[in-house]
């Protein structure tokens, strides 16, 4: 089978279900694993060149809507009736059930099953080690600095942060991602910022330090780097992203200014 994928997430859910064998074409933006480097580029996720999509003549084609403006490409995917299946996760659930769905289009169903179930031990490990919170911590996952956008209850960060007994600070946006103003932010009250900007060649935690607003992350310092490998690609590498995330709240209890209870079992 001739497989295209356009964006980085589809592209390593195909590497996760061994189909890199069958990858023809991949969006600029896939950078995992390494070996994709030597597959044919198709364009930008939102500037797909279709025309050199059709002209690798797949046998399916892999979007995602976990981009906003990727209707215009799957418009035209329809248009020139490509084979294709598109992805719109929102929840953790929803990337386990996504990668179930291309393993069973693929005729690859067992292995897609075995790609879950490791992905749900590895993240019951990394809760396994961090403490029960008597309050547990508020963390506010922020995609873009300017304007400030972060990501809402309808984004699969909040189920990782679930997982790990932590809360999104802004579980209560009933969407996907929200540009906000400081006071917003303010009220919100996280006790940790993740710095995860999406398209960004660098992270820049320490600006974030600087703007001066009345939260306990910059009071106590608590504003890290996490790049968009680990939290904005709704596939398998969410499983590390959530490992590197316990790895930031296992701090000490102090760094919180709350106290904790005894380590999870």
């Amino acid at each position: 089978m001739r497989l295209v994928s356009l964006t980085a997430s589809n592209t390593e859910i195909l590497w996760a279900l061994g189909q890199l064998p069958s990858l023809v074409g991949v969006d600029d933006h896939s950078d995992f694993p390494a070996e994709v480097a030597q597959i044919p580029r198709v364009g930008p996720d939102l500037q797909i060149n279709l025309e050199r999509v059709e002209g690798l003549r797949p046998d399916l084609v892999l979007a995602s809507l976990s981009v906003p403006g990727m209707e215009r490409v799957v418009e035209g995917l329809v248009q020139r009736r490509l084979p294709h299946l598109v992805l719109d996760p929102q929840s953790l659930s929803d990337v386990y059930a996504d990668i179930e769905r291309v393993a069973e289009r693929l005729e690859v169903a067992p292995r897609g099953r075995q790609v879950v179930a490791a992905m749900r031990q590895r993240i019951a490990q990394a809760r396994g080690r961090l403490p029960n919170w008597v309050r547990p911590p508020r963390v506010m996952v922020e995609w873009w600095p300017r304007p400030v956008i972060v990501a809402g209850r309808k984004s699969w960060v909040t189920g990782m942060l679930e997982a790990l007994g932590a809360v999104n600070a802004f579980a209560g946006l009933d969407l996907r991602s929200k540009p906000l103003l400081p006071e917003e932010i303010e009220a919100a009250q996280p006790d940790l910022i993740l710095v995860s900007w999406c398209g960004a060649k660098k992270l820049r935690p320490e600006l974030v330090l600087k703007r001066g607003l009345e939260v306990p992350a910059l009071r106590n310092g608590q504003v890290f780097a996490l790049p968009e490998a680990y939290l904005g690609r709704p596939g398998p590498r969410l499983a590390e992203g959530v490992q590197r995330l316990a790895g930031l709240l296992g701090q000490p209890p102090s760094a919180w200014g709350y106290a904790a209870g005894r380590p999870a079992s």
